[in-house]
């Protein structure tokens, strides 16, 4: 789809090369979409603290920041860009098109901000949080009630383990694999007491060992 005035969720861009610039990968030259990504970043994650401190009145501090992170990771970001098509809109230099950069959710996730920002750039603070706000409405409709707004398995584990006195879980990385862009980590979580070993994968360390820890949790509590 070539870029119009247009952007893909219907926002009449008075400036379409501000559009331009945050569907182009530094891949495909400059301008590219790294100055707005890092103006989208701030601006998506005041949206929506505005949008849950609004919307959960009594919760406090520490479940309002475990929330507004699940719906701002950059899976959940990623979500938004493949419903809003963008994969198809990028423009990508010929390595990361080859590579199948318009499927990775990293660069989904830095386009839908990059594309945040570029609408308060375009239209203002008002009119960027009216295009925006609904994105994140089907999944904060789907967020548990905020007393179940769950911990991280990490901090859940390590929790679980203190409350008995146990030792801490000891992780290590066992693997990693693919390109420098779209590595596989592999990640082992070792128990003392009770003896037990688990393993997770993810796109990062971090991730790989909250997968571990969610499996050791799994175990211990099923």
């Amino acid at each position: 789809m070539a870029v119009g005035s247009t952007d893909p969720i219907g926002h009449p861009f008075r400036s379409p090369g501000l559009l331009r610039q945050a569907l182009t990968h530094r891949s495909a030259g400059a301008p590219h979409y790294e100055r707005l990504e890092f103006l989208g970043d701030a601006l998506v994650n005041l949206l929506v603290a505005e949008a849950l401190f609004d919307r959960w009145p009594k919760v406090d501090e520490g479940a309002l920041t475990r929330a507004r992170a699940e719906l701002v990771r950059e899976s959940s970001l990623a979500s938004i860009a493949r419903d809003l098509e963008l994969g198809d809109r990028l423009v990508l230099g010929p390595g990361e098109m080859k590579s199948g950069g318009h499927r990775r959710d990293s660069i989904l996730a830095d386009v839908v901000e990059a594309i945040v920002a570029a609408i308060y750039l375009d239209a203002g603070f008002d009119a960027c949080r009216a295009r925006v706000l609904p994105w994140f409405e089907g999944a904060m409709a789907r967020m548990p009630p905020p007393h179940k707004v769950g911990k991280d398995a990490k901090t859940r584990l390590q929790e679980w383990l203190q409350g008995r006195r146990k030792p801490l879980p000891v992780y290590a990385l066992l693997s990693e694999s693919g390109e420098e862009h779209a590595k596989t980590f592999r990640v082992s979580c070792r128990l003392a007491e009770p003896e037990v070993e688990t393993e997770g994968d993810g796109g990062s360390r971090r991730a790989a060992e909250q997968r571990a820890a969610e499996a050791a949790l799994a175990l211990l509590e099923g």
